[in-house]
């Protein structure tokens, strides 16, 4: 964790800004977004693997969100803790005081058979709690995927936090989505989409709702989709790619975005 933190206080003290100077305009633009933060490093959705994510310099961090039962927005992606935990937890039917007792670095430390020393236990972090990490640098921005109805506290908070031009929506649910863009016109939504979805209804209608970008899940990935999203004045984006060689192909062909677990290992391609 130390190490982490000198390596943002490094990033914050050699990109000062200077007088005046709008602070989206420093932010990175790599199309590295680090899936759950840097996951294949650390647990997903954890501080840890938010600040790694950071610190590799992936230009968007991607997580997923929930409500509590007491209403706190939190950071995860299951419905339960199951996966993650060393215990089993329904996220919506507990309090966060509740949910703070559960190991979510569990799963992450028996499948690469690390010890608790080299891999501490970890709690499930509040959304805003990410949100204030990522407010100290302007490097990199975070990306929220609500997993539940959830938007108006997510972009209540945001603004709350004064965090806008740190902030993106991602997610497969169009009324989720277009749900921040009535909220909230200004934050980007990147539209995730199925590997067999019609790219021309997709195209269409985030054009209508004023999405920025269609990411499409990359089994479903082709050259003739990928010109089609840009000649709509779109992003084409791709989830959630780990492979090294599809990384590379998938960046010859045009792909401008690239959801990873592994941000290092792509930015190394790029």
């Amino acid at each position: 964790m130390k190490h982490l933190a000198l390596l943002l206080a490094c990033c914050l003290t050699l990109n000062p800004l200077s007088a005046g100077e709008k602070k989206e305009s420093t932010f990175l633009k790599n199309g590295v977004t680090a899936h759950r933060g840097n996951s294949s490093e650390f647990p997903e959705n954890t501080l840890p693997a938010f600040e790694s994510g950071i610190a590799v310099g992936a230009d968007w961090l991607e997580l997923d969100i929930f409500l509590t039962k007491d209403g706190k927005l939190v950071v995860t992606h299951d419905k339960t803790t199951q996966r993650v935990g060393d215990k089993n937890l329904t996220v919506a039917d507990s309090t966060y005081a509740k949910l703070k007792t559960v190991d979510v670095a569990t799963d992450f430390r028996k499948r690469l058979q690390k010890t608790k020393q080299e891999c501490p236990p970890q709690q499930m972090p509040l959304l805003e709690d990410v949100l204030k990490l990522v407010k100290q640098q302007h490097r990199t921005r975070v990306s929220l995927q609500p997993k539940a109805d959830c938007v108006k506290e997510a972009v209540a908070l945001v603004k709350q936090l004064n965090m806008e031009p740190w902030v993106g929506f991602n997610d497969g649910n169009l009324t989720y989505m277009t749900q921040v863009k009535q909220l909230a016109p200004a934050i980007p939504v990147f539209w995730d989409r199925g590997a067999e979805t019609n790219i021309d209804t997709d195209i269409n209608i985030a054009k209508q709702r004023g999405f920025e970008a269609l990411v499409l899940n990359y089994q479903g990935i082709t050259p003739e989709k990928i010109q089609k999203i840009k000649a709509a004045g779109l992003e084409p984006g791709v989830w959630t790619v780990n492979d090294p060689k599809l990384m590379k192909q998938f960046l010859n062909q045009g792909i401008e975005r690239i959801y990873t677990d592994d941000p290092r290992l792509l930015l190394k391609l790029k």
